[in-house]
């Protein structure tokens, strides 16, 4: 069943891996666990595990192991052994790899699909330059760089909050972030690459037709597609 497929979407960031997820929420019914979103979590609630992470984030750096490990982990074990889950932004290396093996190994489980959303470099830039965020609830936007100067003044659209941009977002640090993302984390493909578990996407499309390929990988059929 779809509900019970557990998924980990790899990208860089700004290849689309958080849009991809919430629409395979939709469609397959199954848990999108964010590394990102538990860090928001974990910040906006004051937590020290949330204030340790921001000092890493905001500087472009991945957060380390052993703190990404255990809050993930945390999160996938509390699910049910039926349940299903897509995990966005984890793992991020061969040690975080091996940890989520071993922990789903103890439940008698495994990874269903791998999916590799592929954005190369230049346009991974361009767009995390165009991405602002809200003070107040930090859900992001998109602004081109045509109302740049004038994003001070725009509002986010869910709680009215003031727009900024992230540190993290600015050119340097969002270099720094995809070639520590190419060096720490595309090795991972051919880990799972040899477990016959990878699917590679291109993300240069536009979200619908993306979203068509992942689904396709993963065998989804929907209700209209299906032969009468």
């Amino acid at each position: 069943m779809a509900s019970r497929m557990r998924i980990v979407l790899f990208g860089a960031p700004g290849a689309g891996k958080g849009t991809q997820a919430k629409l395979l929420t939709e469609q397959l019914g199954v848990p999108h666990i964010g590394s990102g979103d538990l860090f928001r979590h974990y910040l906006q609630n004051e937590t020290p595990l949330g204030l340790r992470a921001a000092e890493y984030v905001n500087q472009g750096l991945l957060v380390p192991d052993e703190v990404t490990i255990d809050m993930i982990l945390e999160k996938v074990m509390s699910l049910q052994d039926d349940e299903g889950f897509i995990l966005d932004g984890f793992p991020r290396n061969h040690n975080q790899a091996n940890a989520l093996e071993e922990a789903l190994a103890r439940r008698s489980r495994k990874l269903d699909k791998v999916v590799f959303i592929n954005v190369p470099e230049q346009e991974l830039v361009r767009r995390l330059g165009q991405r602002f965020s809200c003070r107040q609830c930090q859900v992001p936007h998109t602004v081109d760089d045509a109302g740049k100067q004038g994003a001070a003044n725009q509002k986010c659209q869910f709680c009215g909050g003031e727009l900024y941009q992230r540190v993290d977002d600015e050119p340097g640090p969002v270099k720094r972030r995809v070639r520590v993302y190419q060096a720490e984390t595309l090795p991972l493909l051919d880990y799972y690459r040899e477990r016959g578990l990878l699917a590679d996407i291109s993300g240069m499309d536009i979200v619908a037709e993306v979203n068509k390929q992942v689904l396709s990988a993963l065998g989804w059929v929907s209700k209209a597609d299906k032969p009468e």
